[in-house]
Parts: structure tokens; C-alpha cells; sequence
């Protein structure tokens, strides 16, 4: 009989987490639940009290984050499949945002992986096992107006991500950058840090909001089988699409990408670099 795997998520009490965190449970895994706020974990912890453990932890303070992988690891003897999910979005246009909008948002999304990264590494280094998914977006290979701190944030996550992967593998710890597409998470509502707009930009800011329209996109649960196939393979990529439209979209933005490389190939072969 295969033993449970043990599961370290952040951003577990709502959306993308929430929904992997049942998954998990259902899958007969165990799952130690990370959040500022873990209350709205009581019901599920409470149906699965030798499976679940909480942790309040925020992730932005990293010495917050050392103590409480300890008591992850702790929980139940060990980590098998940590997840990088915690994070929010920073909405307005890069000239309205603050300063303190800025650090706080990159602390969350870039800095709070970072530090959970650090953390749990020496001890699968030590297992010589284990798997680290990074959620970032399949928005971070190129900026968009009014979202593009998130993008960026996320673009440091994954770049960092593949070092990361070349990194670990040699201690049989596997990365994979999870490019998450757009699903009804509360990302755009309870998760958004919003600018103080600038009038300047009033028309921008109505063709973007005309862009991204009203639709939610699907329930989060319908990515979780995908998250614990991956989680399950003998050789994961180190990056992945998750999401059939997204994945259409990704090959769209690489199409263009290229074309407009080539369209501009002698100028950039002027330089001999």
C-alpha cells in the first residue's frame, strides 16, 4: 500500500488552494494548509482531522515562514509536494501605483515563494525527494495593461522557477512552473489591491475593462486533477499550461512572439553580439 503524501500548500483557505486542499483529502493525501487567515478551513479540517493541518503564516514575513515550515515538516514527519499558490493582484496602471502598493504586492507574490522555497528546500535535499509547484499565470511571458505588476511578479516567479529546477533535480526534487490560467479564484474581488486612477488613463482603463469582460472563468476544482496528475509524474515538466482555452491563448501570444522576432531579424542583426 502506497503511503499518503504530505502536502504543503500556501493560499489554502480560498480559491486555487481551497479547491487543491479538498482535492488532496479526496485523493487520500494529507495536506498542511497555509493562510493569513485559516478560519474558513475549521469545517474542512474538522471532517478530516488526521489529514489537515493549518497554519496561520504570512508569507511576506520570511522569518514567520521558517518557523512554519518547521511545523509543517513537523506535522506530519515530513513534505512531499509543496505549492507555491498565496498571492493577489495589484490592478491600475504602472505610473498610479505606490510605492508601498509595489513592495507589498512583490513581498506576497514574488518574496513569499522565495522564502517558502528556501525553506522547505533543505529538507527534501535531505529526503533527495520531493516536488515544489510554483504558481505563477499564463500572463507572465509579457506584460498587459493595468495588471502588469501582477504579470511581472509572476514573470520573476517563473524565470526563478527554472533555475530553481536545475538547481534541485540533482537531489531528485522536481520544479514545475504551474502557468495557472483565468479561473473564478476572487482574484479580481477579495484579492485585488486596487490604484487610484488617474484620469489620464480613463480610456485605456475602459477598453481594458471591456477586455477582460464579466466572465468569471470555470471553478477552480476543475484544475485540480491536473495539479495531482502532475504532481504524480516520474519526470514533470518544468513548466505547464493548466487550462485548455489558456493553453490555446499561450500558443497564440508565442505565435505572435515570433513573428514579430523575425519581422525586426535584420535590424537585430546589426549588433554582433
Amino acid at each position: 500500500m502506497t503511503r499518503p503524501r504530505t502536502w504543503f500548500i500556501t493560499g489554502a483557505s480560498r480559491g486555487l488552494g481551497r479547491a487543491l486542499t479538498e482535492a488532496v483529502l479526496a485523493a487520500g493525501d494529507r495536506v498542511v494548509g497555509a493562510a493569513r487567515d485559516v478560519s474558513p478551513l475549521a469545517g474542512l479540517a474538522a471532517a478530516h482531522p488526521d489529514a489537515l493541518r493549518t497554519i496561520a503564516l504570512d508569507i511576506s514575513d520570511r522569518a514567520a515562514v521558517l518557523t512554519g515550515v518547521e511545523r509543517a515538516i513537523a506535522a506530519f514527519d515530513g513534505l512531499d509536494v509543496v505549492v507555491n499558490n498565496a498571492g493577489g493582484m495589484l490592478y491600475g496602471m504602472v505610473e498610479e501605483a505606490t510605492e508601498e502598493q509595489i513592495r507589498a504586492h512583490f513581498d506576497v507574490n514574488f518574496f513569499g515563494a522565495v522564502w517558502v522555497s528556501q525553506a522547505v528546500l533543505p529538507h527534501l535535499r535531505e529526503r533527495k525527494a520531493g516536488r515544489i509547484l510554483q504558481v505563477a499565470s499564463m500572463g507572465s511571458g509579457g506584460g498587459v495593461a493595468t495588471v502588469g505588476f501582477y504579470g511581472a511578479g509572476k514573470a520573476a516567479l517563473a524565470s526563478l522557477g527554472e533555475a530553481l529546477a536545475m538547481e534541485a533535480e540533482p537531489f531528485g526534487v522536481r520544479v514545475t512552473v504551474v502557468q495557472m490560467g483565468g479561473y473564478a479564484t476572487e482574484l479580481f474581488t477579495r484579492g485585488t489591491t486596487a490604484t487610484a486612477p488617474h484620469p489620464a488613463y480613463d480610456d485605456l482603463r475602459a477598453r481594458m475593462a471591456e477586455m477582460w469582460g464579466d466572465e468569471t472563468g470555470p471553478a477552480p476544482e476543475t484544475a485540480a486533477p491536473a495539479l495531482l496528475e502532475l504532481s504524480r509524474l516520474p519526470e514533470p515538466p518544468r513548466q505547464l499550461v493548466v487550462g485548455s482555452a489558456s493553453f490555446d491563448m499561450v500558443q497564440e501570444m508565442d505565435r505572435t512572439r515570433t513573428a514579430d522576432l523575425l519581422r525586426w531579424e535584420d535590424l537585430s542583426r546589426m549588433a554582433p553580439g
